[in-house]
């Protein structure tokens, strides 16, 4: 491995670890932040691919799979149905 794939590695890394309070808490960034940053991530691991970097595909490929997982959760949150509780702090809230 060189010092190149190695700093490259970790960079990607320290967003994963990064990314984890987001997985694990209800805060969700916008989806299409997701699913953009998604999508940069998984090129970026292909683009280390062609150059023989593996293990920092593999990181960038992770760093896309939490974005992705990101982005499922999102959707999934805008799918929940109201509930009565909600609906009426929305209503008190616009008076």
């Amino acid at each position: 491995m060189s010092w190149q794939e190695a700093v490259l590695t970790l960079g990607q890394i320290i967003f994963i670890i990064a990314l984890l309070p987001s997985v694990f808490t209800k805060d969700k960034p916008e989806i299409w932040t997701s699913i953009l940053t998604g999508t940069v991530a998984y090129s970026i691991a292909l683009t280390y691919t062609t150059l023989h970097m593996p293990l920092a595909a593999i990181s960038a490929g992770l760093n896309g799979v939490f974005w992705t997982i990101l982005a499922i959760q999102k959707h999934r949150q805008g799918k929940r149905p109201v509930s009565a509780g909600t609906l009426h702090r929305v209503n008190v809230s616009r008076r």
